[in-house]
């Protein structure tokens, strides 16, 4: 036997986990037994696409390479598919290799078949995603969002099953917290998760939007967009003391504890306030709980 055909589909740590367990299994491909990891051919015409799949964009060429690819090679890695009513089934994993199927115009496809409710779908393809796929960063920052607040996760939790640190996931999540053009520009890899993280720092949306452009137009690297919030000639309010080096590193734990931005205000008399924004009662309410605990 070869080794690309002793080769087991890689699965992300956290869908391994949920996928492992038989009592999901309701794959019946003969009359032996259902097998955790079985494979059935089904009909591209009886399944649909996952409602809760983050990955909205889908590249045109990306496609059209990855089916030449298929049609050359066959599926290497089986979807992973829910068992519907009516003899359908709705995609857990796996829909560029659906998308790229229906393009060369194949009639059935290798798929792992599972029993899976809203909420444990929904966390299924959002961990798959994550792990698997090239998404941008708003993207994955939309899906640990999605995690935590649609699956009931915390960032303890999704930490450890995802095998990230929560500084990354609360850093991916501070990316919602910028003005729309600039989650586009992200969106689009206009813009790079540095100087996105960068433009974080500044006080204001405004003051953002401004720094923003002058990347554009410029072309600025990250370091020169970091020196922007730091010059002499920057918006700072000059009545504003320097913050230590220990307030600085305060306020960057506090802002990824709380997912949120949050900013230490100092005058140079010593007195000033301390900052944390939010956008809505929710997220109000999200981060005192987190203060509760």
């Amino acid at each position: 036997m070869s080794s690309s055909a002793r080769k087991k589909p890689a699965l992300g740590k956290g869908l391994s986990a949920l996928l492992q367990n038989a009592d999901t299994d309701i794959t019946n491909n003969s009359a032996k037994s259902t097998l955790v990891g079985s494979i059935s051919m089904i009909p591209l015409s009886l399944i649909e696409t996952n409602p809760f799949n983050p990955r909205i964009h889908f590249e045109k060429d990306a496609l059209i390479e990855l089916s030449q690819s298929i049609s050359e090679h066959g599926i290497i890695q089986p979807l992973t598919l829910r068992k519907m009513g009516n003899n359908k089934y709705q995609l857990i994993s796996g829909e560029r290799r659906y998308r790229a199927s229906q393009l060369i115009g194949m009639q059935e496809i290798p798929a792992y078949i599972r029993v899976a409710n809203d909420q444990s779908m929904l966390e299924m393809a959002l961990v798959e995603n994550i792990q698997r796929e090239d998404l941008n960063p708003i993207e994955v920052a939309q899906s640990y969002e999605r995690l935590l607040q649609e699956c009931n996760q915390t960032q303890e939790i999704l930490s450890k099953k995802m095998s990230v640190s929560r500084s990354s996931i609360s850093n991916f999540l501070r990316l919602l917290k910028l003005p729309v053009l600039i989650q586009s520009a992200l969106r689009d890899r206009k813009l790079s998760m540095g100087h996105a993280r960068a433009l974080l720092s500044f006080d204001t949306e405004k003051d953002q939007l401004a720094a923003f452009q002058k990347i554009i137009d410029q072309k600025l690297n990250v370091r020169e967009v970091e020196s922007m919030k730091s010059s002499p000639s920057s918006n700072i309010n000059k009545s504003k003391a320097l913050l230590s080096k220990q307030h600085v590193t305060f306020q960057n734990f506090l802002s990824d504890k709380l997912s949120s931005k949050v900013v230490i205000n100092k005058t140079k008399t010593g007195n000033g306030k301390l900052v944390v924004q939010f956008n809505s009662d929710q997220d109000l309410n999200r981060i005192i709980e987190i203060l509760k605990r």
